[in-house]
């Protein structure tokens, strides 16, 4: 069984994991039929988006990346660019490849405001790691419980529609659909808990969290 639970500080304590595949940039209209093309031969893809980060109150931007990513091979669609193309949301629509990700309904939603679709055959992380013991959401703690490895997150509120992504832009948003994938294949393989041992595992992270927080309430400021 897994760890239920890890801390911040565990997780900073681990070596860095970074997506060492081929990343392929789809900023052109002529490159998205065969990035798609590609991606249709798998039957499991890792995905994400990024969009970029507003300081000021009331401003809000659109999905600026997509990323699809096999366990070699991550495809970077630069929405911003290239907009929303039909092509890409028939393959998010698409029943035959399952697609994995963390808090998709956000991403969908985001990229719903660019191009209405339906997206089909999608698995988000969050609603399964419980099944295999594990209570944390992110993907950062999720996948250092797995794996002993930190995601990093330095490149999060970097600029995701500068004319060029940089190398470091480029590995990290690479990373996030690759782990995705990474966690989802690794789950697969593992033995779930039964209804009563998911029962008794959050009745006992509750009663934690509950006493935390009264120690927390009951600590007297200095």
């Amino acid at each position: 069984m897994f760890k239920t639970k890890i801390t911040k500080d565990e997780v900073n304590l681990m070596p860095v994991v970074i997506f060492e595949g081929k990343i392929t940039l789809v900023d052109e209209l002529s490159k998205i039929d065969p990035a798609i093309e590609e991606l249709r031969r798998s039957p499991v893809v890792g995905l994400d988006t990024e969009t970029k980060p507003s300081f000021t109150r009331g401003t809000h931007h659109k999905v600026s990346l997509v990323q699809i990513s096999t366990l070699d091979h991550c495809f970077l669609f630069r929405l911003n660019k290239t907009n929303f193309p039909p092509a890409l949301a028939d393959f998010l629509a698409d029943e035959s490849v399952k697609k994995i990700g963390l808090s998709l309904r956000d991403d969908f939603s985001g990229l719903n405001k660019h191009h209405i679709f339906k997206p089909a055959n999608f698995v988000d992380i969050q609603t399964i790691a419980q099944s295999y013991g594990i209570m944390e959401l992110s993907l950062q703690k999720i996948y250092a419980i797995l794996f002993g490895k930190k995601i990093s997150k330095s490149q999060r509120l970097s600029n995701w529609e500068s004319p060029e992504l940089t190398e470091q832009q480029q590995r990290y948003a690479a990373t996030d659909a690759w782990a995705s994938l990474q966690i989802y294949l690794q789950l697969m393989n593992e033995q779930k808990l039964s209804k009563t041992e998911i029962e008794k595992m959050v009745m006992k992270n509750f009663l934690e969290q509950k006493a935390l927080n009264n120690q927390q309430q009951e600590t007297p400021l200095l």
